[in-house]
């Protein structure tokens, strides 16, 4: 297993590492009638991480298809697909790109990248908990990481709402982005 000691840290060594797309789960929670959460996830992606020699200059970038939305109810996935929300058909994927790593404390680091949805790019901070590094039963060097962010949705366009009867409005404005994932030597 090739790794790195960093600031008392074993990381993994300098070089481009995918991200596993079978261990690693891209999950969002939203406010629904300002008093529930309702949680879904993407199963359609791809990325990769470029772990630097020294590790503040990583960088990574990921690429998620859109339509692969899922909650669990079929009326509101395609009504996120729609036009109303993600559209789908004109914008067939959402992607990050990092553009620096800003600090870290310990194993937690906050990187902060580029995030387009609906043609729409804003700027976004991460907090990354890098979770370590070993071998899976076959022979194969893994490295783990969880990822939050809360974007406003409505700053990338998915303005689509609808009031209440008794105050506030069906969809929040706030996203909670949930990443959960393993990388691996790209081949």
């Amino acid at each position: 297993m090739s790794t790195l000691t960093w600031e008392n840290l074993t990381v993994p060594a300098p070089g481009t590492y995918n991200i596993d797309v079978t261990h690693t789960h891209i999950g969002f929670v939203a406010k629904h009638m300002m008093f529930t959460k309702v949680r879904g996830y993407f199963g359609g992606f791809s990325g990769s991480v470029t772990v630097g020699e020294n590790p503040l200059e990583s960088s990574a970038e990921l690429t998620i298809q859109a339509n692969t939305i899922e909650t669990g109810m079929p009326d509101r996935d395609n009504h996120l697909r729609s036009d109303d929300f993600l559209s789908v058909d004109k914008f067939p994927e959402i992607t990050f790109r990092t553009t620096r790593v800003v600090g870290h404390s310990g194993s937690d680091f906050t990187v902060v990248g580029d995030l387009t949805i609906r043609d729409v790019t804003k700027e976004v901070e991460l907090n990354v908990e890098y979770g370590g590094v070993g071998t899976n039963p076959w022979g194969v060097q893994v490295w783990g990481f969880s990822i939050t962010t809360e974007i406003d949705r409505e700053q990338f366009g998915l303005t689509w709402n609808q009031a209440l009867e008794t105050g506030g409005v069906l969809v929040g404005k706030k996203i909670k982005i949930e990443i959960e994932g393993e990388a691996n030597p790209a081949a």
